[in-house]
């Protein structure tokens, strides 16, 4: 990578780092320089895959598994990052599920409901809690929210109303950090090309999404990570509380 991005001597954590989005941002996180924690749920193959990949860009890198949702693993992952990191420079929290299942919200049960806030928000919320604690004066957090999580979406209100908390939650936490010197901001992806959302994409799936993309293309989740990457590097240092959107301009129709 460019030195226009250098990340070289920070340190990271992502969250949902063994696959998708968060295996992407690794990554690219490594390519400019920075050492990699990867926090992961149960996929420990994926994981490893992962790790050797950012070991072999140069890198430190490590994995910890654990469900995040509950505040033990939480901890665990980040004391994991105090052994094996001298201070913390970028959080991303991106673990996430979406459960693919079409429920309208009056025949929602309390299962889906709290299933899904527990992963997406709780998870969140303890881990960005760790990282608070520990990002340096100048460090970077960027949590993974969705376009769902502004404008809504249909019969998967539980998945909407997840990702709209870690809105307000970015709000209210640049506020908090910003006398420190730390930046807090969102990225909020529509349709990506992982594994997470394949369900949507049979039976002519892929190109009904597409075609309400001005764009016109599902993207590839390596487009995600590169303005996570922006947001995480000196080029976003006044940059704080922002929601950046990633979706090929699909919020703008439809």
């Amino acid at each position: 990578m460019s030195d226009l991005i250098d990340l070289r001597g920070k340190t990271a954590v992502v969250t949902g780092g063994s696959r998708g989005i968060g295996r992407a941002t690794a990554l690219l996180l490594a390519k400019a320089g920075a050492s990699v924690g990867i926090g992961y749920h149960s996929r420990t193959q994926d994981a490893d895959e992962t790790v050797e990949a950012v070991k072999s860009l140069g890198v430190h890198a490590w994995a910890e598994s654990g469900d995040l949702a509950d505040p033990v693993d939480a901890r665990r992952l980040f004391r994991r990052a105090d052994e094996e990191f001298e201070g913390l420079d970028i959080f991303v929290g991106n673990a996430a599920i979406w459960p693919p299942e079409d429920i309208p919200i009056a025949d929602m049960d309390e299962g889906r409901w709290r299933g899904t806030l527990k992963a997406n928000l709780d998870s969140i919320f303890f881990t960005t809690k760790e990282a608070a604690r520990r990002v340096r004066d100048d460090g970077r957090i960027v949590l993974v929210s969705s376009t769902a999580g502004q404008r809504g979406e249909a019969f998967h209100v539980d998945y909407a109303a997840s990702k709209g908390a870690i809105i307000s939650m970015v709000k209210g936490l640049c506020v908090e950090l910003g006398p420190k010197g730390a930046t807090v901001n969102c990225v909020a992806p529509g349709w990506v090309d992982t594994e997470m959302a394949e369900p949507a994409y049979g039976e002519g799936g892929r190109a009904a999404i597409a075609a309400t993309i001005p764009i016109g293309r599902v993207p590839p989740a390596e487009d995600i990570a590169g303005p996570i990457v922006f947001l995480c590097s000196h080029l976003a240092r006044h940059i704080t509380g922002e929601i950046m959107n990633v979706n090929g301009g699909a919020v703008l129709v439809g």
